[in-house]
């Protein structure tokens, strides 16, 4: 049975360049996710308060999706491009129930 889980990526300053590069890898395995009806939500967060940031970019993103286990959600989340790019300083994993909507 599946679950919910959070990954939480927190990115290295100035990300926006390593970001930009990998940007379309790692959406294409969000999109597999989405086609696959497990995908949640998925966003990355301003560096500002604002939609769009410009060049201050992001602090990190949040994908919510389901998988079988938390070691499956942790070796994906270990294998996003992001990772491998040098976006995220750090990644954490963590079971998530989703209550609403």
């Amino acid at each position: 049975m599946s679950l919910y889980y959070a990954i939480i990526g927190e990115d290295v300053p100035d990300s926006l360049p390593l970001r930009q590069a990998a940007r379309p890898a790692h959406l294409a395995r969000l999109q597999t996710l989405q086609d696959e009806g497990r995908l949640l939500l998925a966003g990355p967060f301003p560096a500002i308060d604002s939609p769009d940031p410009g060049p201050a970019g992001f602090s990190g993103s949040l994908i919510v999706a389901a998988f079988d286990s938390l070691e499956a959600a942790q070796a994906w989340a270990e294998a996003d491009p992001y990772v491998a790019a040098g976006v995220y300083t750090r990644v954490s994993v963590k079971p998530f129930k989703k209550v609403l909507p």
